[in-house]
C-alpha cells in the first residue's frame, strides 16, 4: 500500500471515530501530533489525538460526521492534506458544560506526514476551535 493510501485510511479511521485501535495500523510508533487549538493543547501524540476524537465523536457528540472536500498528496514532502468539515451536535456527556443540543459545522485541515515505512510520522491539525466552541455553546 502506498504512503498516500495509508494516510487516507488513517484519516478515515480517525474521523470514523475508531480511536487508536482503528488508527494504529497506519501510524509509526511515537508519531507526534500538534495543533494550535485550545482543546488540543495537551495532545502531543497521534495516539492521544485518535483517542480524543473517539471520545468526542462517541461520547460528547454521538453521531458526529464529516464531509471531505479535498485531499492532496505531495511526494516531495511525503505529506497528505485533507480538507473537511466536521458536523457535530453536543447531545452526550463530555465537554465543558452539560449537553447543549447545539451544533457545529467546523472546517479543518489535516497535514499528515508519512515516514519511510509509509506510516504516519507526524500530524498537524489546523482548526478554528474557538469558532466551533461558540457554535456548540461552550463559550461566548
Amino acid at each position: 500500500m502506498s504512503a498516500y493510501e495509508n494516510a487516507r485510511k488513517f484519516f478515515t479511521a480517525c474521523e470514523a471515530p475508531e480511536g487508536w485501535a482503528g488508527c494504529a495500523p497506519y501510524v509509526a510508533e511515537g508519531a507526534k501530533f500538534s495543533a494550535q487549538s485550545e482543546p488540543l493543547v495537551e495532545v502531543d501524540t497521534v495516539e492521544a489525538y485518535a483517542e480524543w476524537m473517539k471520545g468526542f465523536g462517541t461520547v460528547t457528540a454521538p453521531g458526529a460526521s464529516y464531509t471531505l472536500h479535498a485531499s492532496a498528496w505531495d511526494e516531495a514532502s511525503r505529506t497528505a492534506l485533507f480538507y473537511a468539515t466536521y458536523h457535530a451536535t453536543h447531545t452526550g456527556e463530555g465537554g465543558p458544560v452539560p449537553p447543549t443540543g447545539r451544533s457545529t459545522n467546523s472546517d479543518y485541515v489535516y497535514a499528515v506526514t508519512m515516514g519511510p515505512d509509509d506510516k504516519v510520522a507526524h500530524m498537524v491539525k489546523t482548526w478554528n476551535a474557538p469558532w466551533a466552541m461558540r457554535e456548540l455553546g461552550w463559550s461566548e
